[in-house]
């Protein structure tokens, strides 16, 4: 394979995690004392603030898919279904609350040269990076024990299996062309497994397929976005982009987006009769969301693409209207 120039990228030997672990404490502690107190929180309040945005709040909403398994099953499926799965969505938010503390300390110099990330609590000096560390530690520990302390140790499995590849990924695989992309995507699916499994809800196989290729359609959407609002300084940010085209990109994610609807299509023609058309209908929307979302994407623009999804009124009204006739169908 050969990147966007046409020419062979050099070759790096990427550092394994416990190897930039230690570089970067290293160089930590190696900063002047007076350098490390610049860069320190003025307050307690700034502080929690620092890390409260480290967080990415604009995120949590993902945490959401620990739902999407009883909502598509129209069962709660245990007594105190729903309480199990706030339960892991709150696992999900500390675990995800880790891997991004990971990854900001990982990336810091690369997005120090981004017009949007510069100004990131630990980019921008406002976090420590010792604190960092620190607080991805407490934040991974929770997570894993949450399933622990609810009886259901199935969860902190599929917890950990979230940290261990979003950790490989900060660490190794985000310089793996296209397989960066699907680990990107498996955190999306593993909430959604995290959710069948406290509420013993199990997901259809179509069902999976579904939030399988909308999750990777995200990540697609994402790279393309980067590409498109970047231009020449991509590559420099996401080294891996060098690998991708711009138009392939485009059209694997028009690929995506096809083979989503119909997986869904196929999933809701397997439903109950009374439920059958509702949910065949509620792929037209569906479909207009995707195409909205394909539009919106190909616009130059540094916004993240979750707030395409969250921010535009015509993809909003598309959701509202896929919710609808979709909820509609389940209590035929």
């Amino acid at each position: 394979m050969t990147p966007d120039d046409g020419m062979a990228a050099p070759t790096m030997a990427t550092p394994t995690m416990p190897e930039v672990i230690s570089a970067m404490t290293s160089a930590v502690a190696q900063v002047p004392e007076e350098e490390l107190a610049d860069s320190r929180p003025a307050s307690a309040s700034r502080w929690l603030t620092a890390v409260v945005r480290t967080t990415r709040p604009r995120q949590w909403p993902k945490n959401l898919l620990v739902f999407a398994a009883p909502l598509a099953g129209a069962t709660a499926g245990r007594p105190f279904g729903l309480a199990y799965a706030a339960v892991a969505a709150v696992a999900f938010g500390c675990a995800s609350a880790a891997v991004y503390f990971v990854n900001d300390v990982l990336d810091v110099e690369r997005d120090r040269r981004h017009p949007v990330k510069r100004n990131r609590p630990i980019a921008s000096g406002n976090l420590p990076i010792r604190h960092a560390w620190a607080v991805a530690a407490v934040a991974a520990l929770i997570a894993i024990g949450a399933g622990f302390a609810i009886g259901e140790p199935m969860l902190s499995a599929v917890t950990g299996a979230y940290l261990v590849s979003s950790f490989f990924y900060s660490a190794r695989g985000k310089h793996i062309p296209y397989l960066e992309m699907v680990l990107v995507a498996s955190g999306f699916v593993l909430r959604v497994l995290a959710g069948a499994v406290v509420t013993h809800v199990p997901p259809s196989p179509w069902f999976l397929c579904v939030c399988s290729l909308g999750a990777l359609s995200v990540a697609v959407a994402k790279r393309f976005a980067e590409m498109t609002s970047l231009g020449a300084d991509a590559a420099k940010h996401r080294p891996v982009l060098r690998w991708y085209r711009a138009g392939m990109i485009r059209v694997l994610q028009g690929v995506l987006a096809v083979a989503m609807v119909g997986t869904y299509v196929m999933w809701a023609v397997g439903e109950s009769a009374a439920t059958r058309a509702w949910h065949v209908a509620s792929a037209v929307p569906l479909g207009l969301a995707l195409a909205r979302f394909a539009s919106l994407t190909g616009r130059r623009t540094v916004r993240p693409v979750e707030d395409l999804i969250t921010r535009d009124g015509l993809m909003l009204g598309c959701e509202l209207a896929w919710l609808a006739l979709f909820i509609v169908g389940l209590y035929q």
